[in-house]
């Protein structure tokens, strides 16, 4: 939502993928070369599956697999791309021998999607993910003996819950700013987001009942890329950037890319300014009630062309009172 909320020609990389791939097969066999081998190499998944928040091909490419395959590729020897999935003996992973297997095309059975793997701060051994589970650790069993597999899974289940810890703390730094009222600017200050709210972006998950956040109860806000205070851009980007860089560097064994390359060490620079910021905050609202000066944000904040161009604006100005909530034709349009 916080992407397509912005003008089309912001979101070239979203749609270009998200109405490709869903829709027809040449996206990965390619309309001028419908050919299945040229289909199996690993870069097919590249135009898509790469960048900030989905960072799949570089952990792929700076791990140990990735290196493999890069130094093999040209070896038929080694990685024979005439022969089906089902038949291929690689001398290591390509993206679609694991995600693919055998050649089936629902890429989600053999994914960490849904699971809990990723982002959410959850009890990854819980019987609820357990099948899926024993799925993932099934493919590292072509090559490495289950307990090898399954000491890595609990290798990323430890990584991702210290990463958790600390995006959780840069919420509440940035939460307890808002509470106070110092947050620059606050939810009222701002244009509305994509939805045509008024409420804190960060009010998810944990914070849905509260109406100290703004909203009227299970209301949920919505992230935000623009239009926000550094603080909620500190903590969208932790969880959205950092934290995908943790997850995806363990799940494809790039362990580099999970701690040195913006993963955890990116993970603790944002937590130390999310606290700088609230530290200044802070003071600087000591200060102003010392002077007696009452600080009153910028226009810019409430309007500008750029925001005009955003679904949020349209919606106050089209539906006055009315957010995209309540245009739903049915529940769960959006999901379709």
């Amino acid at each position: 939502a916080w992407s397509i909320e912005r003008p089309p020609g912001d979101t070239a990389g979203c749609t270009f993928c998200h109405t490709s791939s869903e829709e027809r097969c040449s996206t990965c066999h390619q309309r001028h070369q419908f050919n299945p081998a040229v289909a199996r190499h690993s870069e097919q998944c590249k135009a898509c599956h790469w960048g900030k928040d989905h960072r799949d091909w570089e952990a792929y490419d700076n791990s140990i697999h990735g290196v493999v395959y890069q130094v093999n590729k040209w070896n038929p020897a080694e990685f024979d791309f005439s022969k089906k999935l089902a038949d291929a003996d690689y001398v290591g992973p390509t993206c679609q021998y694991c995600h693919m297997r055998g050649g089936h095309h629902n890429v989600q059975r053999l994914s960490t999607v849904y699971t809990s793997m990723g982002m959410s701060n959850a009890d990854r051994g819980a019987p609820l993910w357990k099948e899926k589970r024993d799925t993932w650790v099934s493919v590292c069993d072509d090559c490495h003996s289950p307990r090898f597999a399954r000491e890595n899974l609990q290798a990323m289940d430890e990584a991702c819950k210290d990463a958790g810890l600390k995006y959780t703390e840069t919420f509440k730094v940035a939460e307890n700013l808002m509470l106070d009222g110092m947050g620059e600017p606050m939810p009222k200050d701002l244009a509305p987001d994509w939805s045509g709210q008024h409420i804190w972006s960060l009010k998810i998950g944990a914070y849905h009942e509260g109406a100290k956040y703004g909203g009227k109860k299970g209301e949920s806000g919505e992230f935000r890329m623009s239009n926000c205070s550094d603080i909620e851009r500190v903590c969208f980007e932790s969880v959205g950037y950092w934290m995908t860089y943790i997850f995806k560097g363990m799940a494809h064994g790039s362990w580099n890319d999970a701690t040195y390359c913006d993963g955890s060490f990116g993970m603790d620079r944002w937590l130390v300014k999310a606290k700088a910021a609230s530290e200044q905050a802070r003071r600087f609202t000591a200060l102003e009630k010392k002077a007696g000066i009452n600080w009153v944000p910028a226009e810019f904040w409430r309007k500008g062309d750029y925001l005009d161009q955003l679904s949020g604006m349209k919606i106050v100005k089209e539906f006055p009172g009315k957010t995209i909530f309540d245009l739903c034709p049915e529940p769960g349009w959006l999901d379709t």
